[in-house]
């Protein structure tokens, strides 16, 4: 490899002459080996002292940019902190709002039981002060009679458990209550009627059995108990428009027409409209 290395250098290089020597003057090398050492010094010392100064800078550049960083730190984390209080503040402030209208609306909802309960309270009073009075009037009939009546008023009146109950409960309740007053009401009626029949009777009875015998032949007439449900009904209308019941009664009655001595109803027609008790 050595050989081939040889060759192949003296192939492509150029034949170089080597230096001459000047004659006469001896050349001092320990004096050129000196002098380029001292040259070579001076270089280091310089590239050293640059060193030194731009290290310094370097130095100077990053003790500013670590300042600038811990400044922008301490500005974010001062931010932080106030957005933080904002927050709080605001989430305070919300929350002292919503505790606000909690206690308002609970309020407006006591308020309103309490108005509702009063109501319904004096509508009890009114009601026990009729049938008081009712039982006075009549106090001259006999004991007997009384305490028969007041079992019997005992059996129909219910107690009203109503403190304790919502607003969905009440309003059933009112529903229930005014059911039961319509019963009573077509008892009242039924019983009125009856009253009647039986005095008219006694008068008929007096004048003859051939009175008596007609009257008897139209209670079991068709268009006697026709009649007798009309005006039912009639009756229980004028008593919802009268007695500003909890729910309003509207009854349409269709015409009825004479054919062959009966009476064919035609239509009949009845449509409730419920409301509320209290708004």
């Amino acid at each position: 490899m050595t050989k081939m290395n040889t060759i192949f250098f003296r192939m492509f290089m150029p034949n170089i002459a080597a230096p001459k020597i000047p004659e006469g003057e001896k050349v001092d090398f320990d004096d050129i080996h000196r002098k380029r050492q001292e040259k070579d010094l001076s270089e280091l010392q310089s590239l050293i002292e640059a060193h030194f100064i731009q290290r310094k800078k370097d130095e100077e550049e990053l003790i500013a940019l670590v300042n600038r960083i811990e400044k922008r730190r301490a500005e974010r984390a001062e931010q932080q902190r106030i957005r933080a209080e904002k927050e709080k503040e605001r989430q305070a402030r919300l929350a002292e709002e919503k505790e606000r209208r909690e206690l308002e609306e609970q309020r407006k909802k006591l308020d309103e039981d309490v108005k509702k309960k009063k109501a319904l309270s004096n509508m009890t009073h009114q009601y026990g002060g009729i049938q008081q009075k009712m039982e006075g009037r009549k106090g001259a009939k006999k004991q007997t009679e009384r305490e028969k009546k007041r079992k019997i008023l005992a059996d129909r009146r219910k107690p009203l458990n109503i403190d304790h109950l919502s607003e969905d409960k009440l309003k059933e309740k009112a529903n229930e209550m005014w059911q039961w007053m319509m019963e009573l009401e077509a008892e009242k009626f039924d019983l009125s009627e009856k009253l009647k029949r039986q005095k008219y009777d006694c008068q008929r009875t007096w004048q003859g059995q051939g009175g008596r015998q007609a009257e008897v032949n139209m209670q079991n007439s068709r268009v006697y108990q026709e009649f007798r449900r009309l005006n039912l009904k009639c009756h229980l209308k004028t008593f919802s428009s009268h007695s500003k019941p909890l729910y309003c009664l509207t009854i349409h009655v269709a015409h009825i027409n004479t054919i062959k001595r009966s009476f064919v109803v035609l239509s009949l027609f009845l449509l409730f409209f419920f409301t509320h008790l209290v708004q």
